[in-house]
């Protein structure tokens, strides 16, 4: 299967990621297509959520440049711990298009998480890297950047969101997206082949 893109409110992207326990073929293919997808979409980061999969990865280049290699980093099963300082910074979400807040993050944090040859990770990460890497971490646990937003904030983007929830009930009525019973199905048989 070819990974795309899902979008607010699909139910895979409130499912918590299963850590992964090995890193194999099938799995380095997954991050060359998400790093592919991210690019193509202009993005900074992708978890595996986002593209249908409830594993506990993300793919991620600071620079969003494809051909800044050195910027391209893949965290698999991330714990992030010891936050320091606050920052306010702009986010928006592949997965919500064209919505945008400010989001308050900590400035620094740990990551301990395992790369894409399965050697173990443990850093001090600050700023754009440490705001991406909470950001992905979040998705991997079902939260997404709008759960951050304050009451008045989600006041402001609430028409948009309504917008991308009829889209998704138009393309669920339609049979393009499977019903939310037929996702958790799919999610179950996915996490059971991978344990």
């Amino acid at each position: 299967m070819s990974l795309e893109i899902i979008y607010y409110p699909h139910p895979t992207l409130r499912h918590p990621s299963r850590p992964i326990m090995r890193v194999d073929a099938q799995l380095r293919r997954w991050f060359s297509e998400m790093l592919e997808l991210m690019y193509e979409n202009k993005g900074v980061g992708l978890a595996a959520n986002q593209v249908d999969l409830p594993y506990r990865f993300f793919v991620m280049n600071t620079e969003g440049d494809p051909d800044i290699k050195e910027a391209e980093h893949v965290f698999i099963n991330p714990v992030l711990s010891g936050g320091k300082g606050t920052a306010e910074g702009e986010e928006g979400c592949l997965s919500i298009p064209d919505i945008y807040a400010p989001v308050i993050r900590n400035e620094r944090i740990k990551v301990q998480a395992y790369n894409i040859r399965g050697e173990e990770i443990c850093t001090e990460i600050d700023g754009l890297f440490a705001r991406i890497v909470q950001h992905e971490t979040d998705h991997l646990d079902g939260t997404l950047f709008i759960d951050r937003l304050s009451p008045t904030q989600m006041a402001d983007i609430r028409p948009q969101l309504e917008e991308l929830e009829d889209v998704f009930e138009n393309q669920q009525k339609t049979g393009a997206i499977p019903s939310n019973d037929m996702i958790a199905t799919q999610l179950a048989e996915l996490e059971s082949m991978r344990t």
